[in-house]
């Protein structure tokens, strides 16, 4: 009976990833602990953390590519990278709001982040590598604030 049970859990979770969520729900707020899918459901929770982490590395990375345009290529300074900019800010603050304990992992990325930034800095703006500093000139907290803009 239990292998049945796990080709039923199974082939729900391929076949209609919405249902399997409402029939998760349900049995978890019935209580009915025994015929939940336990393996998935613990996969999607651990899927919703990296989602989180990868978010705040996307949201990052945005911000200092568009930072490093702004500071680089002054002359092209433009409405659209400032509106990246504070949208891309405005995304990590609530995310941090939401959770707090991602604070620590946006201070353990930012070097990855910035070198990501200035590859597709790179890319964007047909300046050289070189131009820009090999290590991140921005602080977390400069990053994030809505008032900071570097100047060259």
């Amino acid at each position: 009976m239990s292998t049945e049970l796990e080709i039923n859990r199974q082939s729900l979770y391929e076949t209609d990833y919405l249902k399997w969520i409402e029939t998760t729900v349900e049995k978890l707020r019935g209580q009915d602990y025994s015929t939940i899918d336990w393996e998935n459901l613990i996969e999607e929770i651990n899927d919703m953390g990296r989602s989180e982490r990868r978010s705040l590395e996307s949201n990052l990375t945005v911000i200092l590519i568009h930072l490093l345009k702004w500071q680089y290529q002054p002359e092209f300074s433009s409405g659209s990278w400032k509106g990246s900019i504070t949208e891309h800010r405005r995304r990590i603050r609530k995310a941090l709001k939401d959770s707090p304990s991602l604070e620590p992992y946006l201070e353990e990325i930012l070097a990855e982040c910035y070198l990501d930034a200035v590859e597709q800095a790179t890319a964007e703006t047909g300046l050289p590598v070189e131009r820009f500093p090999q290590e991140c000139p921005y602080t977390s907290g400069e990053a994030l604030d809505a008032n900071f803009l570097p100047e060259l």
